[in-house]
């Protein structure tokens, strides 16, 4: 597939239809097993996984039912990466999505621009999942700083420049009113999360990072608690 079909497919407004009502009814069934049998899960994990089915769909539901519930049978390094990256995807894509709107709608900046606010807001928003989570729980500001610059920066650099890179290659002539800008979009965030995993893989290897906490944990915790 050369890459005139490419955009010509990506082009179809009934294909953008289709994944958005796709996504929509997998984030139903992710609303309605959290509720349903993960409940215990925390806020902000349930958000993550909110926002990394909403940018991917099929594949976020996914990833959630491989790494993010309590039925798993056991946690391992491949999981633990999958919650990670989640974690920072869903900070990413929040970025973004403004960055685009607002580089691209509002301020009607030229590819460069967008580049670069969306770059920044990624990072303001990947941060702020997890600095506000390690400052509520009390860790000293200083630190808090460090840990979250540690833990992040790499992720959210090769999720990023991946993602702006492939959106910028397919649609760096589409408008905000272009099927083509959206669809881009979508598989850009998309191609950033596959492209960052091995990154956090590795970051939970060697103990940079946590992995999140194990859903299988939590739940044994919560059964606890209510006995």
């Amino acid at each position: 597939m050369n890459m005139e079909t490419l955009r010509e497919l990506m082009s179809n407004e009934l294909l953008l239809a289709l994944w958005v009502i796709l996504a929509l009814l997998c984030c139903a069934v992710l609303v309605w097993d959290l509720r349903k049998h993960n409940a215990h899960i925390g806020s902000l994990m349930k958000a993550v996984w909110v926002m990394t089915v909403l940018y991917s769909g099929p594949l976020g539901l996914f990833i959630y039912y491989y790494s993010g519930r309590s039925q798993i049978r056991r946690d391992s390094l491949w999981r633990k990466g999958f919650r990670s990256v989640a974690h920072c995807y869903s900070g990413c894509g929040a970025g973004e999505i403004t960055g685009v709107f607002l580089a691209a709608g509002l301020l009607a900046v030229g590819n460069t621009g967008t580049a670069l606010i969306t770059f920044g807001l990624a990072y303001v928003f990947g941060y702020a999942m997890t600095l506000g989570p390690l400052l509520q729980d009390g860790t000293p500001v200083k630190q808090a700083l460090l840990d979250t610059f540690y833990a992040d920066t790499a992720t959210i650099a090769v999720m990023e420049i991946s993602a702006i890179s492939l959106d910028l290659w397919l649609a760096a002539s589409a408008t905000l009113g272009d099927t083509l800008f959206w669809t881009s979009l979508i598989l850009s965030l998309t191609a950033g999360l596959f492209v960052a995993y091995p990154v956090n893989v590795l970051l939970v290897y060697l103990g940079v990072k946590g992995g999140m906490a194990n859903p299988r944990e939590g739940a044994a915790a919560s059964s606890g608690h209510a006995h």
